[in-house]
């Protein structure tokens, strides 16, 4: 049950990450270049928590929760205009090279 929450939890991470990722290099706005970033790291302390969670989950499950805080991105520019949730979702924005 536990590992089936960290890898889950990893999966968000890295969902979020690539999507800061996509939005960055369509935009080149910093705010999204750190939160990528950020998103970097937080996927490897829960990717740790993962591996650490079959051994002790107490141990794995704090660490995948301090990657999740890591992962908090802060204040963000709207690259969105009139994008619909689907667009939102994926990370789709208008290109700003």
């Amino acid at each position: 049950m536990y590992f089936t929450i960290s890898v889950a939890a990893f999966a968000v991470v890295s969902f979020l990450t690539l999507r800061d990722i996509r939005i960055f290099r369509r935009t080149r706005l910093e705010s999204y270049r750190r939160g990528a970033m950020k998103g970097m790291a937080a996927m490897a302390l829960v990717l740790v928590g993962v591996m650490v969670v079959q051994q002790n989950a107490e141990v794995g499950l704090l660490l995948v929760l301090i990657g999740l805080f890591i992962n908090k991105k802060g204040q963000r520019e709207d690259v969105f205009d009139e994008a619909g949730t689907t667009d939102r979702f994926l990370g789709k924005s208008i290109r700003k090279n």
